[in-house]
């Protein structure tokens, strides 16, 4: 008997934990330079806005294309050679900030991040849906996505009160320092393979495995890169519009980003479990829809409760779709999945860095924040298209028990 399917199996394992906590490192070691780079690269190279975006896209193109010979690495079980190798390109990279001397150098450091980045963001994910409880999968993967979404929250905020009270010197060795930490974490899990990788797959259940592109994945995919644009526009051009609205401390828009994602991922993940991601996306969107645009009214007070609308919204959304994926294929693909997942993600971030960019320089930084709001409607409008012509194609149960029992 698999344990797996043992619902009183427990979430919360060490494995898991430290799995948690690796992903945080993992996420805060790019978070911290993502938000602060833009406006470091502007005032020590006078770099243009069209540079200040390749800040962004380069990294998030680099790991998208990394992304794609891990997931096939994850399923010939090469994790320990592609996590170790990932991390070592990291660190390698963000030691290489220290020492750039021009753009050009700054940009190339971008692109091996997103080398080592990709590698490593496709094994943690993949390993913690193999050690949480099938039953459990919404509850647990939103509570993994925590230490993801918490990253991207509070990331931010210290890296621009770091590069704005201490410069860009000590910000680079604390993430230097953070990066560090998550070699011995790494090597904790790993000395735990048995435990940690894939869940046991009968030869039926191997013989059966599809092979290639999962198509099931698709839909998800482009939700996730509709929802990140608005993500990426954020990340790219929070600290750019903090000036032009004249607000003091933008970096609190992100601290209370994470306190609403805080509170919110207990009940989304349940929710999910529940009913499925059908009672959650609509809702999330309107909820981050809202956000951007009290955004663009650029008070303290206005800028604050848009963070938390935002956040509730993110909070529920991004573990949605990533378990959404996870459960579409089979077990021995929940690397594809993730990679896909975290490709799309990236490739949502780095396209609203360059359009919405494009947009700021031709209106303002809050007039951007606006028409980044149109790829949410685009996602309701979508989405809602693919439920109903599911719906309406779907087949009478009985025929789809039928079918389950012929597979079966």
């Amino acid at each position: 008997m698999n344990p797996n399917n043992n619902p009183k199996q427990p979430l919360w394992t060490k494995e898991f934990i430290t799995l948690m906590v690796s992903n945080l490192f993992l996420f805060l070691t790019l978070q911290m330079m993502l938000t602060t780079l833009p406006a470091y690269a502007q005032d020590a190279f006078t770099a243009s806005p069209l540079q200040v975006s390749l800040i962004t896209s380069l990294f998030a193109f680099s790991a998208i294309l990394s992304r794609f010979v891990s997931s096939k690495a994850l399923e010939k079980g090469k994790l320990r050679l592609l996590l170790y190798v990932g991390l070592v390109i990291s660190l390698a990279a963000t030691l290489g900030y220290y020492w750039a001397t021009g753009i050009v150098f700054l940009l190339m450091m971008r692109i091996l991040f997103g080398i080592g980045f990709g590698m490593t963001s496709t094994s943690f994910p993949t390993m913690a849906s193999n050690v949480i409880p099938p039953k459990r999968m919404g509850e647990g993967m939103g509570y993994f996505g925590l230490s993801t979404t918490l990253a991207m929250s509070i990331g931010p905020m210290i890296g621009l009160t770091m590069l704005q009270d201490g410069g860009f010197t000590p910000l680079v060795m604390l993430t230097v320092l953070i990066n560090i930490l998550i070699f011995p974490l790494a090597f904790i899990l790993l000395s735990k393979k048995p435990k940690a990788e894939a869940s046991p797959v009968s030869k039926a259940q191997a013989d059966d495995m599809p092979t290639g592109f999962n198509r099931k994945l698709i839909l998800p995919s482009v939700l996730n890169f509709l929802m990140s644009i608005t993500y990426g526009g954020l990340l790219s051009f929070m600290a750019l519009y903090g000036h032009e609205a004249h607000l003091s401390n933008p970096q609190y828009f992100f601290l209370f980003n994470a306190l609403a994602i805080i509170l919110v991922r207990p009940f989304s993940g349940k929710i999910y479990d529940r009913y499925g991601h059908k009672a959650l996306m609509v809702p999330a969107a309107i909820l981050m829809i809202a956000g951007l645009l009290l955004l663009t009214f650029a008070t303290s007070t206005g800028s604050l409760l848009s963070a938390l609308c935002y956040g509730l919204g993110y909070g529920a959304m991004q573990p949605s779709i990533q378990t959404w994926m996870i459960q579409e294929v089979h077990p021995k693909q929940r690397g594809m999945a993730n990679g896909m997942f975290f490709n799309s993600l990236d490739f949502g971030v780095a396209v609203g860095s360059i359009v919405l960019g494009s947009i700021a320089k031709a209106t303002s930084y809050g007039m951007m924040y606006r028409f980044s709001a149109i790829s949410l409607v685009l996602l309701i409008v979508i989405y809602g298209i693919m439920k109903l012509v599911r719906g309406t194609a779907a087949a009478p149960p009985a025929l789809n028990e039928s079918n389950q029992s012929a597979a079966g």
